[in-house]
């Protein structure tokens, strides 16, 4: 019984916050004159130096008080005696869990958007060298139109942009205090809520007890975004692993993220980047286990909720480690930009800028225009050649109306200084967006 109920072995990560959390309780039970002054004071100086204990390294966890809140409350009475034992007045392990975990969970999310801006500041400076550089876009991961470097780069900035504001919006919403709401119905002890919540850097008490003391829902929030996040990381890890291949060589990583092999001595592996990939796995693996966790359980509050630390933990540890390592790859990483350039002109790139061509110069339908520009793609095909590199002649086999203007669409120069619509890849949007986003990033460092 001992082994499976006791949960310091992990919450004890908890300790500021239940220190926090005890000492605006203490302060709240003085000034509402439920205890006196001096119990208070004597309190709030005794959790001092429990905290100072643990942060040095002298506290003794003990495994037969089961968890943070009596190992500290265990030791506080050994420091000053009676007074100890007015602090739980007006409180439940209960809410203490609840606004210990909910405190913890929004640290969370401020070092997630942390780590989120400093990952996205790498990615837009390798947008800004590279914002007209050309390189193919993918479809199928097949080639499809000629992109640049930058605005691929910045495909990731946008979906980091949407993980930050789902942190801060999980954040936003978890910030209320459940302190007060004790065991589950509240207290008959005049206490200040408003107070306590104030204290701890909440917006507001909690309004339903009940709700307060068995609500998960902001650890499955910062779980969820995790995994949205972890997700993005593992889709540039994947690009990562194929653009730094000896087939593509788009990318050279560095040795400080690779390996080498045991036993052949050329390779290079992108092990940093392939590690990243599956880290998704951890994340996904610790929400969909809170999901399970909670899915059944009838109000308020049940022991099982207990499994509930031990999966936020290793997802927030596995998600920092993770931007951590993907800002120093990305940071670290340099793009071969000729390669590059090579790729993008290769495999009928510019098909689509021919078929456009077709429709404005010579009014044809879209779909005749894609039948036409079909045509001269299996004939460039037949030939050896790209699409530039067929003669006035032959392009006429496959539409008379067609002229020497249409060469000025083939290049892939040209195809990416053409997509000029807002958000397009042409390097003039690449730049505007680059500057967007970094006077975002600035105001949110203000």
């Amino acid at each position: 019984m001992t082994a499976i109920n006791a949960s310091i072995g992990f919450d004890q990560r908890l300790y500021a916050q239940d220190i926090a959390g005890s000492r605006a309780h203490a302060a709240m039970l003085a000034a509402t004159g439920i205890v006196t002054d001096s119990d208070a004071a004597a309190i709030g100086e005794g959790l001092l130096t429990v905290l100072s204990e643990i942060e040095s390294g002298q506290f003794q966890f003990r495994t037969d008080l089961e968890d943070i809140h009596m190992n500290v409350e265990s030791r506080l009475k050994d420091l000053i005696g009676a007074p100890a034992g007015r602090l739980h007045t007006a409180r439940s392990r209960n809410d203490q869990v609840a606004t210990d975990f909910r405190l913890w969970v929004r640290d969370q999310c401020d070092a997630a958007q942390l780590g989120l801006t400093a990952l996205m500041t790498a990615f837009l400076s390798q947008a800004e060298q590279g914002a007209d550089w050309v390189m193919p876009g993918f479809t199928h991961l097949q080639t499809a139109q000629p992109v640049t470097w930058g605005h691929h780069m910045l495909a990731y900035v946008e979906m980091l942009g949407r993980d930050q504001s789902r942190f801060a919006d999980a954040r936003a919403r978890m910030n209320e205090s459940p302190l007060g709401a004790a065991a589950l119905a509240g207290t008959s002890f005049p206490i200040d809520r408003d107070m306590t919540a104030k204290t701890l850097g909440f917006d507001r008490p909690t309004a339903n007890s009940l709700d307060s003391v068995s609500d998960r829902d902001f650890a499955l929030e910062f779980l969820s975004a995790a995994s949205i996040c972890a997700m993005h990381l593992s889709r540039f890890a994947e690009e990562l692993v194929i653009w730094s291949s000896a087939q593509f060589r788009f990318v050279k990583l560095s040795d400080k993220w690779t390996t080498g092999s045991s036993i052949m001595p050329q390779k290079k592996n992108p092990d940093a980047a392939e590690l990243l990939r599956a880290k998704l796995g951890r994340i996904l693996g610790a929400t969909v286990a809170l999901f399970t966790i909670m899915k059944g359980l009838a109000l308020t509050y049940s022991k099982d909720m207990q499994e509930d630390k031990e999966q936020v933990f290793d997802a927030a540890d596995t998600l920092m480690l993770s931007l951590a390592a993907m800002t120093g790859m990305v940071g670290d990483m340099s793009a071969n930009r000729d390669i590059l350039a090579a790729a993008a002109a290769s495999g009928f790139s510019t098909a689509t800028d021919l078929a456009d061509w077709l429709v404005r110069a010579l009014n044809l339908p879209f779909r005749e225009a894609h039948h036409v520009t079909g045509t001269l793609v299996a004939l460039a095909e037949s030939k050896g050649c790209d699409l530039p590199d067929l003669s006035i002649t032959d392009m006429t086999t496959a539409h008379p109306g067609i002229t020497q203007e249409v060469y000025s669409v083939l290049g892939v120069q040209n195809s990416i200084r053409s997509r000029t619509s807002y958000g397009g890849t042409a390097p003039d949007q690449v730049r505007a967006q680059i500057a967007r986003w970094q006077v975002l990033l600035k105001a949110e460092a203000v």
